[in-house]
C-alpha cells in the first residue's frame, strides 16, 4: 500500500499553473482582472486541481460501489461519486466564466493509480482505497484552506467553500470504514515523494475535444 500512497501523494504535488506553461514563479501574480475580482496563478492552479482530483477520484468511487466488500466502503464510494460530480459541475461553470482551460484526463501518475486500484480486489481494495483517499484528502485540505483565506475572487471562494465541505465529508467517510492506518497516513501526508512534473500534469484537451462531464 505504501507504493500506491506515494503515487497519489505525488499526484497532488502539482507544479505552478497546472496544465499551462509557467510564465512566473509567483503564485500571487495577478493574471487577469475579472468582474468577480482579480485572478492569481494560485487561483487558476486551484481550479485545475479541483478538476483533476475529480477525474480520478470519481472513477475510484464507482469502483468502490462495484468492488467494496463492506457497506461502509460502498458508502464512501457513493460519497466520492456524488461529491465530485457536484464539485465538478461548479468547477466547469467557474472555469468557463474565468476562461480557464480544464483537462479531460488525469495526470499519468493519477491514471496509473486508478489502474492500481482497479487491479485490487476484496479486502485489499477496501484497505487501499480507504488509506489512499484519506491521505490525499488530508493533504489537499490545507490547500483548500489557504486558497479560501487568500483569494480575492468571489467565484474561486465559492469553489473553495464547496471543496472544503466535500473534502471534509470524504475524510469522514474514509475514517468511518474503520480501515485507516493513521500512523501511515500522517507519514504519507508529510513526506510526499518528488517526481518529474510531466508525470504530475494532466494532458491538455485536444482542439475541439468535448469536455468530459462527471455525472451524478
Amino acid at each position: 500500500m505504501g507504493g500506491a500512497l506515494s503515487l497519489t501523494l505525488a499526484a497532488l504535488a502539482y507544479p505552478s499553473m497546472l496544465g499551462f506553461s509557467t510564465v512566473s514563479s509567483s503564485q500571487t501574480r495577478v493574471i487577469a482582472q475579472t468582474p468577480t475580482g482579480p485572478l492569481t496563478e494560485a487561483d487558476r492552479d486551484f481550479v485545475v486541481k479541483v478538476r483533476a482530483a475529480g477525474l480520478w477520484e470519481y472513477p475510484v468511487g464507482k469502483m468502490a460501489l462495484r468492488k467494496g466488500t463492506t457497506g461502509a466502503v460502498r458508502t464512501a464510494g457513493q460519497h466520492l461519486v456524488s461529491g465530485h460530480a457536484a464539485l465538478d459541475a461548479t468547477c466547469r461553470r467557474i472555469a468557463a466564466r474565468l476562461h480557464i482551460t480544464l483537462p479531460n484526463r488525469p495526470s499519468p501518475q493519477q491514471q496509473g493509480f486508478v489502474a492500481t486500484l482497479d487491479a485490487d480486489s476484496g479486502k485489499q481494495f477496501d484497505s487501499d482505497m480507504a488509506n489512499i483517499l484519506r491521505t490525499t484528502h488530508g493533504q489537499i485540505f490545507s490547500t483548500v484552506a489557504k486558497i479560501r483565506a487568500t483569494t480575492e475572487n468571489s467565484l474561486v471562494r465559492q469553489l473553495a467553500d464547496q471543496a472544503n465541505d466535500t473534502v471534509l465529508d470524504h475524510i469522514t467517510v474514509m475514517e468511518k470504514t474503520g480501515l485507516v492506518d493513521f500512523d501511515q497516513v500522517l507519514f504519507q501526508e508529510t513526506t510526499p515523494p518528488k517526481l518529474p512534473s510531466q508525470d504530475l500534469t494532466p494532458p491538455p484537451p485536444a482542439a475541439g475535444e468535448p469536455q468530459v462531464t462527471l455525472k451524478p
